[in-house]
């Protein structure tokens, strides 16, 4: 395992950046989008404590039924620009910290320059390459939203 691995992945979204950051903070928002294709997250299956120190939960639920909780704890709460959180790996039984995710929203003249970062995943690189290709399913959902808002 490689605590160091880490990777970015930049966006440009079509809201501005205040619609950005409800959409990662809301559940109504958070459950029209997040979770790579296949998967439902109920807004009734998640809860969010948005402040330093506070709890987010989620369970994105596959087609055919099977769980896949995923959580942490949010270390930097600056809205509408920036969040700063842990993400657990579900596979991981004792609870450790699996990584730290750092979300930058930028304003582009009412779009949203968006910057995910992602460090210390405690995976073997090929599990950390699938996790980076699952967060771009969840981003190509996330556009999609936001596209779908604006009209």
């Amino acid at each position: 395992m490689d605590p160091d691995v880490e990777y970015s992945i930049g966006r440009d979204l079509p809201a501005p950046r205040e619609t950005v950051f409800r959409a990662w903070t809301d559940p109504e928002h958070l459950a029209a989008w997040f979770g790579p294709y296949g998967f439902t997250t109920p807004p009734d299956r998640m809860s969010i404590d948005l402040q330093p120190g506070g709890r987010w939960d989620v369970v994105m639920v596959s087609a055919d039924g099977a769980e896949a909780p995923l959580g942490g704890t949010y270390r930097e709460v600056v809205e509408p620009a920036r969040l700063v959180f842990t993400t657990g790996d579900p596979d991981n039984t004792e609870g450790a910290i699996g990584s730290v995710v750092t979300l930058n929203l930028a304003d582009r003249e009412g779009q949203t320059e968006m910057i995910f970062h992602q460090a210390g995943y405690h995976a073997p690189p090929e599990n950390a390459d699938a996790a980076r290709a699952g967060w771009d399913q969840f981003f190509d959902r996330l556009d999609d939203h936001l596209r779908a808002l604006q009209s």
